[in-house]
């Protein structure tokens, strides 16, 4: 449904920008007194810039007020379990492997060494969280585990020879 709508919307803007293009074209051959132009226009010019930019405001503002998208919310009094993860080349060193479903969970990943990439599958090995392992800087990642079971962690970033052994597990218990 989204992408049928994006896909609507970004063809109305290409056609009335060729729309626009084509008025511009056959109307360019016509001579015209400039300085009448140019007065008409620097007045509307100025309404034009300003709308221009509060409805890029207003857009901006409307499209990136969610940020950042992986933050909890928490009830009254609950505070989440905090894991530290390191990763380094071939593996990952977790401060908590197992937990209880309903729990939420903050990870604090970052890397000791180079790139890597943290992403925690179900059984089903379907990507349910994920992030990047930074040397010097520690992403965040929030998670409530509904299901018991174990999920496993690969690692989403090439790097290195040893990177296909990059495996670990988390088990979430009731």
């Amino acid at each position: 449904m989204v992408q049928s709508v994006a896909w609507i919307v970004s063809l109305v803007f290409m056609l009335l920008i060729a729309v626009v293009f084509l008025f511009v074209a056959m109307n360019s051959t016509k001579r015209k007194e400039y300085e009448v132009v140019k007065k008409k226009w620097y007045k509307a010019r100025t309404f034009y810039g300003i709308t221009l930019v509060v409805l890029m405001l207003v857009v901006t503002i409307y499209t990136l007020r969610e940020l950042p998208y992986n933050q909890p919310v928490y009830a009254k009094g609950e505070e989440p379990t905090i894991v530290d993860v390191e990763a380094l080349q071939f593996g990952y060193k977790l401060s908590a492997r197992e937990f209880k479903a309903g729990e939420t969970i903050e990870f604090h990943v970052t890397s000791s060494d180079v790139n890597h990439g943290f992403g925690i599958y179900d059984e089903d090995m379907n990507l349910i969280a994920q992030t990047q392992a930074m040397p010097e800087y520690t992403n965040k990642v929030f998670i409530t585990f509904d299901h018991p079971g174990t999920y496993k962690i690969l690692c989403l970033e090439y790097c290195g020879l040893g990177h296909h052994v990059m495996v670990d597990e988390i088990t979430v218990t009731n």
